[in-house]
């Protein structure tokens, strides 16, 4: 087979561009991600709020995932950071889950939200049980520049 008019190399640093465009975040597709910073509360039937320090409350919004995490009793009353998009002056939707937007914040460091598995070592990132063993899986969050 012959490489075709560009060669062979030049046809291979176009198709790792292509791949590397696609690898970008969503976030940087969509622009700027907005933050929402504030105590967790959980509201009225189990909706999540954050009240900021200027004591506004934001209605919190996002994925069945985000969701599950921001509804996790272990986490009410904890300073949290949320990027996604501000949707009026007291709504704000989580950015997509797979993206890992909800974060703690503790003695001013950021702390992604994660929960583990003592009995089976496997960690998850939404509450309830493990995948293997079924016991209910810890709270465990890990520092922002730590891998999961």
């Amino acid at each position: 087979m012959t490489p075709g008019p560009c060669g062979y190399n030049e046809a291979m640093y176009r198709r790792r561009f292509v791949q590397a465009v696609w690898a970008l975040p969503a976030s940087l597709w969509a622009g700027a991600a907005d933050s929402v910073r504030g105590i967790l509360e959980l509201g009225r039937g189990d909706q999540p709020v954050l009240r900021t320090a200027s004591g506004e409350r934001v209605l919190i919004e996002g994925d069945e995932d985000s969701l599950k995490v921001l509804r996790d009793p272990r986490l009410a009353g904890r300073e949290m950071e949320i990027l996604g998009t501000r949707l009026g002056a007291s709504r704000f939707r989580a950015g997509p889950f797979y993206q890992k937007n909800i974060l703690v914040i503790k003695n001013g460091k950021k702390y992604l939200v994660t929960y583990w598995c003592d009995v089976c070592s496997i960690r998850s990132y939404t509450p309830g049980q493990c995948a293997c063993c079924q016991e209910e899986t810890e709270l465990d969050l890990r520092p922002v520049d730590s891998p999961p």
